[in-house]
C-alpha cells in the first residue's frame, strides 16, 4: 500500500510495486485462464447472463473507476436490496455462493491491477455511497491505491457471517466495519514493504484453501 505521490524509498517502493503488480495479474490470468474460463461458462450455463458484473468504485484521490466480479447475485439485485450482503442472502445465486467463499468472484480484478487502477494489496474500494461518509480523517485512506487484498480483508474475511448476525446489517457496517478496515488499512500502509505485501497475498491465499 503507497500513495502515488511520495518521495524518496517510498517512490521506489511504489514502482517495484507496480512492477509486481503487472507481472503478477499478467501470469495469473494466464495461469488462471482455464479455472476463469470454466466459472464464465457455468454462470452463463446455469445463471444466464451476464457473466461479469461491473460496478462503479471510488479509487486513488477519489476517483470513479470500474471494478469487475463474476457475477454472484440474481439480475438487478442492487436494486432489490442493500449494497452490503449477509449470509444467506436469497439474491446470492448457488454458484455464486461458491464463489464468494472461495473469493474466486474477485478474479476478474486481475485486469483492474494490470489497469493500474488496482493493487494487489490495497484497501478494497467502496462505492460512492459509504465514501461520502467519511470523515477528513477516513479520506485519508483515498491517498491509497485500492488493491485486492489487505490486512482488513483478512480480519473480516467472514465478514458476511458477522453482518448476517446482526439486526441492522449496513448500520453495524458503516458504524463498525467500515471505520475499523480504514484505520487498518491506514497504519499498515506506514509500515508497507513488498515483502510484506507477499506475506499478505500469501496469507490470503491460504485462508481461502483452509476455508
Amino acid at each position: 500500500m503507497v500513495t502515488d505521490d511520495v518521495p524518496g524509498s517510498k517512490n521506489s517502493f511504489r514502482w517495484s510495486k507496480r512492477v509486481l503488480d503487472v507481472f503478477a495479474s499478467l501470469v495469473g490470468m494466464i495461469f488462471l485462464s482455464p479455472l476463469m474460463a470454466f466459472v464464465a461458462i457455468s454462470i452463463r450455463i446455469f445463471d444466464g447472463r451476464p457473466v461479469l458484473f461491473r460496478q462503479e468504485r471510488i479509487g486513488l484521490h477519489g476517483e470513479p473507476f470500474v471494478l469487475w466480479k463474476f457475477r454472484t447475485m440474481r439480475q438487478e439485485a442492487e436494486s432489490m436490496g442493500p449494497k452490503v450482503t449477509v449470509s444467506g442472502d436469497s439474491r446470492i445465486t448457488a454458484i455464486g455462493n461458491i464463489l464468494r467463499k472461495t473469493k474466486m468472484d474477485e478474479l476478474p480484478q486481475l485486469w483492474n491491477v494490470l489497469r493500474g487502477e488496482m493493487t494487489l494489496v490495497g484497501p478494497r474500494p467502496e462505492v460512492r455511497e459509504y465514501v461520502d461518509l467519511y470523515n477528513n480523517e477516513q479520506r485519508e485512506v483515498l491517498r491509497l491505491v485500492p488493491g485486492i487484498t489487505d490486512p482488513a480483508s483478512l480480519k473480516y474475511f467472514d465478514e458476511n457471517s458477522l453482518l448476517s448476525q446482526q439486526t441492522d446489517p449496513m448500520k453495524f457496517y458503516i458504524d463498525s466495519v467500515m471505520p475499523d478496515k480504514i484505520e487498518i488499512n491506514l497504519d499498515y500502509a506506514k509500515r508497507a514493504t513488498l515483502l510484506s505485501d507477499l506475506r499478505l497475498v500469501l496469507k490470503t491465499i491460504t485462508r481461502v484453501f483452509s476455508s
